[in-house]
């Protein structure tokens, strides 16, 4: 698949979003913006809401490829994510159908599989066909997605790459965050890479970069032809010096999910 030269980016005025802003342009991207509420900086940018099917059908009409990061990306009651992560993204592909946009690369995230436990430190890395264990609601959304990904290959043939994001910031914050980091550069090669790769049908991925402490399996990813160059391991020292090293003894640092799988509940049972 020849580079897409126009490209939806949904959530375009969120924290992922913003980055990519900057960085995918020198991929050879064309950036047509879309988010709920106004993107800074960019007067042509599209305010829709993902629950607007008729405004996401003008958004995706003529481009070559959508990369979704739009939603919810945090843990909510069920019902807001129900209409931002779960319908909205429904109504995403069901855009791309009808305006017949090849390709999608969809923010999954690590929390799909959050109840998965952590491998120990000489282990296997996880691997990307491990059975789907959502940690919350907000994970049980992005299983969701995948799924949708699946169905809309099979019925519709649109390709998509579902990317389960770590923690993508300019540098990780945390103990934890060494093993799960994917950086914004590598973050944009990665979509890149989703999105110029032939035959991906509906692909997987874990999104990190080549960090020293890696949790997961990237074979899928590098099958892409990704290639990351980043790695946590120089901001270990001062980490661990600030934090200390991880407690097993915690549950937070036994599950991928983490935290979420230990903050109190928002919501009720």
């Amino acid at each position: 698949m020849p580079a897409p030269r126009t490209l939806l980016l949904t959530g375009a005025a969120g924290g992922l979003g913003t980055l990519m802003r900057s960085l995918l342009p020198a991929h050879g991207y064309h950036l047509r913006l879309l988010d709920a509420r106004p993107v800074p900086d960019a007067p042509d940018a599209i305010t829709a809401d993902l629950a607007d099917l008729d405004a996401l059908c003008e958004a995706v009409r003529g481009t070559d490829a959508v990369l979704h990061l739009a939603g919810i990306s945090l843990e909510a009651p069920f019902e807001k994510i129900l209409k931002a992560n779960i319908e909205g993204t429904y109504h995403l592909y069901e855009a791309a159908r009808l305006e017949g946009v090849p390709r999608v690369v969809f923010a999954s995230s690590n929390h799909a599989v959050g109840d998965t436990p952590v491998p120990a430190p000489d282990g296997p890395r996880i691997p990307v066909d491990t059975p789907h264990r959502p940690d919350t609601f907000y994970g049980l959304s992005k299983c969701f997605g995948e799924d949708l990904a699946q169905l809309y290959w099979d019925r519709h043939g649109i390709e998509t790459v579902s990317v389960r994001i770590g923690s993508c910031f300019p540098e990780p914050t945390s103990v934890r965050m060494l093993s799960i980091w994917l950086s914004p550069a590598d973050a944009a090669r990665l979509f890149h890479a989703a999105l110029t790769a032939g035959d991906v049908g509906h692909t997987v991925v874990y999104g990190s970069s080549a960090n020293t402490r890696l949790w997961w399996d990237l074979t899928s990813a590098r099958a892409l032809g990704y290639t990351p160059e980043d790695d946590s391991e120089p901001y270990a020292a001062k980490l661990i010096a600030e934090q200390g090293e991880l407690d097993p003894a915690n549950p937070a640092n036994d599950r991928l999910g983490g935290h979420f799988l230990t903050d109190p509940p928002i919501w009720p049972y």
